[in-house]
């Protein structure tokens, strides 16, 4: 069997067992595809142990980060993990693989004022701006990944509740409090601005753009960047720094773990503990500047 077409089965299977996102999909599929080119035209289904070792090798002199390296050996488990459960090899060749030393990096976050020169920056003035606006203050009032703000609908929010109803990943929903300041800007957004951009067209998502399609994480995260500029912000940014920013500013006030995690979307309550180290860290670092003797 061609090596695309292994890779196709174990794609679709995994999405079926597991709901895995497009991302992810997309991620293993890329993952997979390097891996089969490297072979050349060693068929997939003959791979050994040796072969697992030269190619995390051959990574690594390409100049690979640990943790990239890391990734493809994880999407490799699984991939012939797949294979050995359907009996389609007899044994796994990932086996006896150590994976990279990686170690935990601690989340990039932003000060508080940092995320009010952020939240201040789009100009309101014009509806793009205005959109811009409802969108950072609805990301940090929550916490959402990029991927579930803008795959927000209509049929996800709730005003006399408050909340949102979010599907993260996995395909597992929780319920986000809104807040009141998002709120306000939220309720303006969709009765005045939203209907600007839109003019008669129309689209299912809430934050749209002017070619009336759905807003995508590239497009934010660009906005992001350009606002982050204007506000003077010179930090290394990721797609989840207001998301790490909303969960080590409630620790720092004194948020419960759990709660966060339930906030986050977490299925694990060890992923969420991250975030006590960053505010951790915070502390100390306020306690060096600010005490005597620190």
């Amino acid at each position: 069997m061609k090596a695309d077409e292994l890779i196709d089965q174990f794609l679709d299977a995994v999405w079926a067992e597991q709901g895995l996102s497009e991302n992810t999909l997309s991620a293993y599929r890329s993952d997979l595809r390097i891996f089969a080119k490297w072979l050349a035209d060693k068929p997939l289904l003959t791979v050994e142990n040796a072969q697992i070792s030269a190619f995390l090798a051959y990574l690594y002199q390409k100049g690979m980060s640990n943790r990239s390296t890391a990734r493809h050996l994880s999407c490799l488990r699984r991939f012939f993990g797949y294979l050995l459960r359907e009996n389609q090899i007899s044994r796994d060749p990932t086996a006896l693989i150590d994976a990279p030393y990686i170690g935990r990096p601690l989340p990039k976050s932003l000060s508080e004022a940092d995320v009010e020169k952020l939240l201040n920056a789009p100009e309101v003035s014009n509806a793009l701006g205005f959109r811009d606006k409802t969108m950072l203050e609805l990301l940090y009032a929550t916490g959402l990944r990029v991927s579930e703000l803008v795959s927000l609908k209509f049929e996800n929010i709730s005003f006399r509740q408050g909340v949102l109803r979010v599907t993260g990943k996995g395909g597992k929903d929780r319920l986000v409090p809104i807040g009141e300041e998002a709120m306000s800007w939220m309720e303006k957004y969709m009765e005045q601005t939203r209907k600007g951009i839109l003019g008669e067209r129309q689209c299912p998502y809430l934050f749209v753009t002017h070619r009336a399609g759905g807003m995508t994480r590239q497009a934010f995260w660009h906005i992001i960047k350009r606002h982050a500029r204007t506000a003077g912000i010179d930090k290394e940014l990721s797609p989840h720094t207001l998301r790490h920013a909303f969960a080590t500013h409630l620790l720092n006030h004194g948020a419960d773990l759990r709660v966060v995690q339930l906030l986050l979307g977490h299925s694990d309550l060890s992923t969420t503990q991250i975030y006590t180290h960053v505010a951790s860290a915070r502390l100390k670092a306020l306690h060096q500047q600010y005490h005597p003797r620190g």
